[in-house]
């Protein structure tokens, strides 16, 4: 394990702290002018239950940063509430929980790729890819009488996850999604 200083602390890295792993949601430097020193306030959330806690950090803090295994698996097909994933290198086969891909399923095609993070042989998170590209199943048409102003609609994606997108984007266009945000990018 790599041992880190608190201000090194950021939204997303794992830590050790009390014998548990927790994923860290939020880190905010906090310095009180004239009321004692600086601190790191941390929003964590524990990997194996997913209860949530407040880490307070002295700046001048040490913590353990667990090691982590990355490995890049192709997305194959979902299956009783989890999902299927083939290791690239070795080809074997893991069906990861739903709760690991935290609610961003949706942007699941099959034969993506994405990263899985394990510690100790488990799995224990999912890294989506920056972007992914998916097709418009549903929309309302474009109104003949809509300027160029940014406006937006819904439109339903071919998984079945609902994304604004401007007003031209019509059924059977290809766009570029971020799934992090579940936000439109570009067409693509």
């Amino acid at each position: 394990m790599a041992i880190i200083s608190a201000t090194d602390v950021r939204a997303g890295a794992l830590i050790e702290r009390d014998g548990r792993l927790w994923r860290v949601a939020r880190a905010k430097h906090v310095h009180v002018g004239g009321r004692g020193g600086a601190y790191m306030q941390v929003e964590a959330k524990d990997v194996e239950s997913g209860a949530k806690t407040n880490i307070r950090l002295r700046t001048d803090e040490k913590v353990e940063r667990p090691f982590v295994e990355r490995r890049d698996m192709r997305y194959l097909y979902e299956e009783d509430g989890a999902h299927v994933c083939m290791d690239e290198q070795t080809y074997e086969q893991a069906s990861l929980p739903s709760d690991l891909f935290e609610g961003r399923e949706g942007f699941l095609i099959a034969d993506s790729v994405v990263g899985v993070n394990f510690h100790e042989g488990r799995a224990i998170g999912v890294e989506m890819p920056p972007a992914v590209v998916l097709e418009v199943a549903q929309t309302e048409p474009q109104a003949k009488s809509s300027t160029a102003s940014a406006s937006y609609k819904p439109a339903e994606m071919e998984t079945g996850v609902t994304v604004m997108v401007p007003a031209f984007i019509e059924i059977g266009e290809k766009i570029r999604v971020n799934p992090d945000t579940g936000e439109y990018m570009e067409r693509a």
